[in-house]
């Protein structure tokens, strides 16, 4: 059964990660929860299986021309700092803290994508109520 559990998180992940969603999303709550895996373990999996998840990904997204390189080092540095430092301070604090805060970072995720996609339909629908201006 473990297995099971296992493979549908490596799918959920994988999937969610090649869209450039972000697998761990999915997959840390799903070993967590389902696996009983401590929040450090599962954070740590969660880091090593997207490495081989984002090299393929961006080759496909980059093969298809979806890739704009224009300020990538402004991104790519700072994120690779902070990890690092992140990192570190992230060792010392307890499993349920960590659980906490990545819960609290789910839910403020989600509400601002709720909010995104709110305004979206609502620009749409103002569009749309508009004749077109010549």
């Amino acid at each position: 059964m473990r297995f099971i559990v296992y493979l549908i998180a490596g799918l959920a992940g994988g999937v969610l990660g090649g869209m450039g969603m972000g697998g761990g999303t999915v997959l840390i709550p799903i070993l967590t929860i389902f696996c009983g895996v401590e929040q450090h373990l599962a954070q740590s999996v969660n880091l090593l299986s997207f490495l081989p998840m984002a090299l393929l990904s961006l080759g496909v997204h980059f093969s298809n021309g979806l890739v704009d390189t224009k300020g990538i080092a402004l991104m790519i540095v700072p994120a690779v700092l902070l990890s690092a430092v992140g990192s570190y301070f992230v060792k010392d604090l307890t499993g349920p803290f960590l659980r906490a805060a990545f819960g609290v970072f789910l839910c403020i995720l989600s509400v601002w994508q709720a909010y995104q996609g709110i305004v979206q339909i609502r620009e749409k629908r103002g569009d749309k109520a508009r004749p077109a201006q010549r």
